[in-house]
């Protein structure tokens, strides 16, 4: 089974920064991508950014350069570094992985239990 563990999250002013921390365990045979996204109270579920093993990167179009999504492959961990926060992206942050799992080898994409990030105005 595997495992994603979000950290980081909590309440930080509208201009501020705060980096969010994803650390995936289990049996895990490689990592094709890890990412977030975020849902906001009456939203659906959006990709936030995203990161894939070989190094490629995809973000949302509202970041406009003020995240940034470093991974360590060896730790199995993937970073979201934001700045500039705005109140509107209040909202409960997920960390998703894709990769090949377990002893049996099978791609499998995993969820996180989410981390609350609250941008007061």
């Amino acid at each position: 089974q595997v495992q994603l563990v979000e950290s980081g999250g909590g309440l930080v002013q509208a201009g501020g920064s705060l980096r969010l921390s994803c650390a995936a365990s289990g049996i895990i045979v490689s990592i094709n991508a890890m990412g977030w996204y975020r849902q906001a109270p009456g939203k659906q579920r959006e990709l936030v950014a995203a990161s894939t093993s070989g190094g490629g990167t995809n973000y949302g179009d509202y970041v406009k350069g003020r995240f940034t999504i470093p991974m360590d492959n060896a730790k199995k961990t993937v970073y979201l570094q934001k700045n500039s926060l705005k109140h509107e992206e209040t909202a409960v942050y997920y960390c998703n992985g894709r990769g090949v799992v377990g002893m049996a080898g099978r791609y499998q994409e995993d969820w996180g239990q989410g981390t609350l990030v609250t941008v007061s105005s």
